[in-house]
């Protein structure tokens, strides 16, 4: 009905504006991905996990311990990405201290996949995207991840992971 009759101009109007005017904008030397996993934190991790097993009915990895993280890490597969679920590991766990902040957990962060980290890098740099390590640490899925301050990306904490 109405809504579809109204977008599709709309639609058309977008493409075409943006491509006349891409010549003006600098190509990037990295591309943005899909969506890979929302992150979140959780006070009682096998709570957490029964939930989406036993209730929901979803597939759940076993746990595995990320040191060089401090954090215990659990993933809910779901049909188009998943669930990352955090439990604090150490007692210098960026989760524990959120959990602190956030006694019954929430959403700790979204991760992004990249197709070049590294040149990612380099370009937010010049962006003023505050990355919050020198060089990409190797995340959970054994890929090279990096995380850019909440502060620079309006209130959300997004890890970037090479595809």
């Amino acid at each position: 009905g109405l809504l579809t009759r109204s977008s599709a101009p709309t639609i058309r109007a977008l493409s075409s504006s943006s491509n006349s005017s891409s010549q003006n904008i600098p190509s990037c030397l990295w591309k943005l991905g899909r969506l890979n996993h929302v992150a979140i934190a959780v006070p009682d991790l096998e709570k957490a996990q029964s939930l989406y097993k036993d209730v929901l009915g979803a597939q759940v990895s076993k746990t595995v311990a990320l040191p060089e993280h401090g954090v215990y890490t659990v993933f809910v597969e779901l049909g188009n990405t998943k669930l990352e679920l955090l439990h604090p590991l150490g007692e210098k766990s960026p989760i524990a201290s959120f959990l602190q902040k956030n006694k019954t957990g929430g959403m700790h962060h979204i991760c992004i996949e990249v197709d070049d980290i590294k040149a990612a890098m380099t370009e937010l740099k010049k962006k003023k995207i505050r990355i919050l390590s020198e060089e990409p640490k190797i995340g959970a899925h054994g890929k090279p991840v990096i995380f850019l301050h909440p502060k620079d990306c309006h209130g959300v904490l997004v890890e970037l992971e090479q595809a």
